[in-house]
């Protein structure tokens, strides 16, 4: 068997070739329109925006080819955007026409109830009522990671009944997340990204002829879809290189990482460790790159290769921190803009980039446009151009606020100020979070929920919040920041900083509703086990991805 990949530029493609190649077996590229005479089965995955992949297939000659393809009765899958282009058309890009191999279009989800891009695990349930084997390996217990903005709505009526294979709700939206019609199965989530139970629906796939017979039918059940949404629980690596120029995970209080003797705080590997935690539950894994590295030429800098050996062994999403932005080389031979910096990131197995400084200063100029009267967005800045040309939901902004006391509103009448139930030192009844950059180290006069907003407008997809005040300090999240940002935004917000014991969690989300909890120092030194803080979860009845999947099986 002959096993290609359609790849048309749409960023991290290599999750996927590692967990084909995990599972055993090879796979091609599709390089010119005459390798699809040639594959007995295409995998189509999809990163990014509906018009840059029907541009892109149109720029490289690959869309006759692919329709002919799929007439000739080969067995496809599509993966997210790859599935969405089989339909008539997206609301993302209203101008381009899809594929038309299925009947329906792609929407935007509605903003004003939850928060858009829908990221996180949510479950897939099997709609149809037919027997076909054999079937996708479509677990009715399992979670599956989505991060999309579009969908298709699921109705259950009409042509939905001829190709509909599973629907996910989340909210007060249910999706069609997996279709299967004759050759074509396809599905909304990401399954290289799904563990255990996305390679075994890969693996479904690649041995076994997916093939629904027209004369089987597809009625779909009178069944409702619920939503399963998990929250999220992300362990965070901050990398850097230490004195021997070993690269080491580390941690410490505010970015304070050497030990009494001077020495780099070294917690381990960060391969090894983005791999255990993978195996303990993990349902994401960030690195913060604290090393600039600069310099090295961009293509030798370590963390792509950190990146390219992780994703042969972890297959949950992958973000990269640190250093994305325009980058000149040492010699000054090139300058890469930040949108091919993200893309190399990508390239090497990153799902999103994280943006701090640099997001920052855009929304600082964001703002002095719009004192101006001026345009505020024009398409010059890091997060509009990775957005544009990835998706939003690529692009995670992260914050690093502190507290400004003050004794009242009006002495901070340029910035937004709360009410908070923690006096300052003076006894100060109010504050507002004023930004930095350069790892906390320099204020800005820019408050949180200006840079939040001003981010949110060029593109951002989510938010990766960390209460500065609260680091190292494993006293809980800061749960007023938290509750503030998640007041000012419609995407999704990860808290970060202060967690120290299960609780903490639980009392982020029931008391902010905020999407993802994250941590670092705890989850390194098994201070807090991952199990432990999901299984305290899960008694409070909050929804999370529990997995008891071996991940040897795989």
């Amino acid at each position: 068997m002959k096993l290609y990949l359609l790849d048309y530029g749409a960023g991290n493609v290599r999750s996927l070739v590692n967990a084909i190649e995990r599972l055993g077996h090879h796979i091609e590229f599709i390089q010119t329109a005459d390798d699809f005479a040639k594959a007995d089965k295409i995998i189509f995955p999809g990163v990014g925006a509906f018009g840059f992949a029907v541009q892109a297939l149109r720029d490289k000659g690959f869309t006759e080819c692919l329709r002919a393809y799929i007439a000739s009765g080969r067995p496809l899958m599509g993966i997210c955007v790859g599935m969405q282009v089989l339909f008539d058309g997206s609301d993302e890009s209203p101008s381009e026409p899809g594929l038309g191999i299925f009947e329906g279009r792609v929407r935007l989800f509605d903003s004003t109830s939850k928060s858009v891009p829908h990221i996180g695990w949510n479950g897939a349930q099997v709609v149809h009522t037919d027997n076909s084997e054999p079937a996708p390996s479509v677990g009715a217990d399992s979670r599956y990671y989505f991060v999309h903005s579009y969908a298709v709505p699921y109705t259950g009526q009409g042509q939905q009944q001829s190709y509909v294979h599973t629907a996910t709700r989340y909210g007060d939206e249910a999706i069609v997340s997996s279709v299967w019609r004759d050759n074509v199965f396809a599905t909304q989530f990401h399954p290289e990204k799904s563990g255990v139970a996305g390679l075994e629906l890969i693996r479904s796939f690649i041995e076994n002829d997916l093939i629904r017979s027209p004369a089987s039918g597809c009625a779909i059940a009178d069944t409702e879809v619920v939503d399963a949404l998990s929250v999220r629980v992300i362990a965070c690596l901050d990398v850097r290189a230490n004195d021997a120029g070993d690269l080491v995970v580390t941690k410490g209080d505010q970015y304070d990482v050497r030990e009494t003797s001077g020495d780099v705080r070294n917690l381990g590997k960060p391969v090894d460790l983005a791999a255990r935690y993978f195996e303990e539950g993990a349902d994401e894994v960030t690195f913060l790159n604290i090393t600039s590295f600069r310099d090295r030429p961009f293509a030798d800098t370590p963390m792509l290769e950190v990146l390219r050996q992780t994703s042969q062994r972890v297959f949950v999403p992958l973000t990269i921190g640190g250093g994305v932005r325009d980058v000149a080389e040492p010699d000054g031979s090139k300058v890469w803009p930040a949108v091919e910096v993200a893309g190399e990131y990508f390239r090497s197995g990153a799902d999103k980039v994280s943006i701090g400084s640099d997001a920052v200063y855009a929304a600082e100029k964001y703002w002095e446009r719009k004192a101006k009267g001026e345009a505020p967005l024009d398409g010059s800045t890091a997060i509009e151009q990775i957005a544009n040309r990835y998706g939003r939901q690529a692009v995670v902004v992260s914050v690093d606020p502190r507290r400004v006391y003050v004794a009242g509103p009006e002495d901070a009448p340029t910035h937004h100020v709360i009410k908070t139930a923690a006096p300052g030192p003076s006894g100060e009844q109010f504050c507002w979070y004023q930004c930095t950059v350069k790892g906390g180290r320099e204020p800005r006069d820019l408050d949180v929920w200006q840079l939040v907003t001003a981010c949110q407008a060029m593109g951002a997809g989510e938010i990766l919040l960390n209460c500065m005040d609260r680091d190292g300090t494993n006293s809980g999240y800061d749960l007023e920041l938290v509750a503030d940002v998640k007041a000012a935004v419609n995407i999704p917000v990860i808290a970060s900083s202060g967690a120290g014991r299960p609780e903490h969690f639980s009392e982020a989300v029931e008391a902010t509703k905020v999407d993802a909890v994250l941590a670092a120092g705890i989850f390194h030194r098994r201070e807090v086990p991952i199990e432990a803080v999901k299984r305290h979860m899960d008694q409070r009845g909050i929804p999370v991805r529990i997995t008891n999947e071996a991940v040897s099986q795989i």
